[in-house]
């Protein structure tokens, strides 16, 4: 039987999965602003919710936002509704992103503790049975108590180290605590599998998730107990402790009062937009451009395990088992030693739902990643001399970091091919920070670690190549995400600063060109967005006479003869934007501060509409902000 480490064992292992945790993703929160161009959308609808004491339906600039259910918002007003903003959450960062912070250290910890109670054999090779695979030299991983809690704490790193998760457990979206609640919800099934937890909080943190993200909450969970129900042809034990009628009568009472509220409040304004628009039609058409083909999920799930992919595929054709052509696909499972075929199985379901969609994101992959945390973790428990492949997943997850290490000392020969207008100096600074070398020190040092322990147990092994990629994140990553604000958001953050300084009493104000959201949440005004073509200087004129948000009432050039308008370098110099006579009133980086004269802009607009450019800002536009 694999051993169980002593409680005492567990609680040091669950505390420090919480430092790390901490050490990721808290560590420098505050430092740095909203990254446009979503994040400032969810703080700035958070925020009104503390400031009108309206919270049922997110608002933002003056427009109702249903893009998400408000379980996400909720929980940034609850911060923001905390005194003293002005001192400990100056950019915003702590409140919006404290959703995502707290589901990422939720799912380290769930999957450190899942691991602990119930440690997992090594998955046997391909024609071994488990029992032979618990004999051999790479079984002792699954036998000893303590490489059983290493193996726990190397899950939760594989976790918090993927890509996908060291930007999305900060970013203040909903993906994060999307994809926490989900990953809650489908370890407690198992866990009510296996008789260790009742039936219903797994269906209750489902419930969270359907007001989080919407009813696809409920498609992935539902699609990974199919798919397990097949695999391990245990679907009446599976069906029985569950109680999937009971517990979907649970989700729908604690997510259906805010759809039903909202229904009767905003009607057909709220159906058309959050069921039809960014749910059915995301699902059943390609919107805002993001086509990709029907493989695009396949490298996501690639490089979202970087550099322990290897490891990943590994565990994922293990868990699955031998597939065979009768009766049952699968070999069935014990129960307790179920859970790398379980997160096989969610992993799998995730795939297979967002590659049916028309609509793909690489932030739609974060679900997986705890199921393929897990299969990392379980497909790395092979010893050196006891599994061929095992072997050679791992040479290859060391070839893997011994590349990145060659990519950021090659630095200085791609760095200067950088060239986004909305950082022109960042190559520069980048090269003089000395950043680049020390990233690849740190994944020379992970490399041979990694070579060094290879016949060491597993988990120290892998520990030991996970250790140098925390420094990594906290040294270099940190830092460069530190930078790239200072380059990219300081600018918007002073024409922010610059409009509450210098816009006089209910003079409106415009940004055109380069849209920044973070431009409304900072200076907290309405702001009129409009882009760089010729239609969008006649859509603001139009605009400013005849658009009516709580905020910004219409007016005409008489009452109100001027309008504030953030604009950068380019679209300054479009011809149509020349000769208006603006007063610059301030500049920082790519954007200038105008003051216009309304009696001018109007004048342009009107030639311009002669010249065929009609207006078409009352259009419907489902993420119009």
């Amino acid at each position: 039987m694999t051993a169980t480490p002593p409680r005492r064992w567990r609680r040091a292992v669950l505390l420090l999965t919480l430092l790390l945790g901490l050490l990721l993703f808290v560590w420098r929160l505050g430092t740095t602003g909203l990254v446009d161009e979503t994040p400032p959308l969810f703080a700035a609808a958070a925020r009104a919710m503390t400031e009108t004491g309206d919270w049922l339906i997110p608002r933002v600039n003056g427009l109702p936002r249903y893009d998400k259910p408000p379980l996400v918002y909720w929980l940034m007003g609850l911060v923001y509704a905390l005194p003293g903003q002005e001192r400990w959450n100056p950019l915003g960062t702590w409140a919006a992103a404290f959703p995502s912070v707290l589901a990422t250290l939720g799912v380290m910890l769930a999957l450190a503790d899942t691991l602990l109670r119930w440690p997992q054999p090594p998955f046997p090779a391909h024609g071994a049975d488990r029992t032979s695979a618990g004999d051999s030299p790479g079984g002792s991983a699954g036998r000893s108590p303590a490489l059983a809690a290493l193996t726990a704490l190397a899950a939760a790193l594989a976790f918090a180290l993927s890509p996908l998760v060291l930007l999305w457990g900060r970013v203040p979206v909903s993906d994060g605590l999307f994809s926490g609640l989900v990953a809650g919800a489908l370890l407690l099934c198992w866990r009510c599998y296996i008789g260790a937890a009742a039936w219903w909080p797994a269906w209750l943190l489902l419930g969270l998730a359907v007001l989080t993200k919407g009813p696809v909450a409920v498609m992935l969970l539902g699609l990974t107990l199919l798919l397990f129900a097949w695999l391990q042809a245990d679907a009446a034990v599976l069906w029985r402790r569950l109680r999937p009628g009971s517990g979907l009568a649970l989700t729908a009472l604690v997510a259906l009062p805010w759809y039903v509220l909202a229904l009767w409040r905003d009607g057909r304004a709220f159906w058309d937009s959050f069921f039809g628009y960014h749910n059915l039609q995301r699902f059943t058409s390609v919107v805002n451009d993001h086509l990709q083909p029907w493989w695009y999920f396949g490298p996501v799930m690639l490089i979202a395990a970087l550099p322990v992919t290897p490891l990943l595929v590994l565990g994922l054709g293990r868990a699955i088992g031998p597939l065979r052509l009768r009766r049952w696909p699968a070999r069935p499972q014990p129960a307790q030693a179920s859970l790398g075929r379980f997160a096989a199985c969610w992993l799998l379901a995730v795939l297979l739902f967002f590659t049916l969609a028309a609509t793909k994101l690489p932030s739609y992959w974060l679900p997986a990643t705890p199921a393929a945390a897990l299969l990392v973790a379980l497909g790395g428990q092979t010893a050196w001399s006891a599994d061929r492949a095992g072997r050679w997943a791992w040479l290859l997850t060391l070839a893997l970091a011994g590349l990145l290490a060659l990519v950021f000392l090659l630095g200085p020969l791609w760095v200067p091919w950088i060239n986004d207008p909305e950082m022109p100096t960042l190559p520069a600074e980048l090269l003089a920070s000395g950043r680049l070398w020390l990233a690849a020190g740190l994944w020379l040092l992970a490399t041979a670690l990694g070579w060094g322990l290879r016949q060491r147990r597993p988990p120290l092994r892998l520990l030991a190549l996970q250790l140098p990629m925390v420094l990594f994140v906290t040294t270099v990553l940190l830092p460069c995400w530190a930078l790239g604000d200072r380059v990219r958001s300081r600018p918007v953050r002073s024409m922010a600063a610059s409009l509450v300084r210098l816009a006089g009493p209910g003079e409106p104000v415009a940004m055109v060109g380069i849209l920044k959201p973070s431009l409304h949440y900072y200076s907290r005004r309405v702001v009129i967005y409009e882009g760089i073509e010729p239609v969008g200087l006649v859509n603001l004129a139009e605009r400013l006479r005849r658009e009516r948000r709580p905020g910004q009432p219409p007016s005409d050039p008489g009452a109100q003869p001027t309008v504030l308008v953030v604009i950068d370098g380019r679209t300054a110099s479009a011809p149509f934007w020349q000769g208006l006579e603006p007063q610059e009133l301030s500049r920082d980086g790519l954007y200038h501060l105008w003051r216009l004269d309304r009696g001018r802009l109007e004048r342009r607009a009107t030639a311009l509409q002669a010249a065929g450019h009609d207006s078409s800002w009352q259009r419907p536009r489902p993420e119009r902000y």
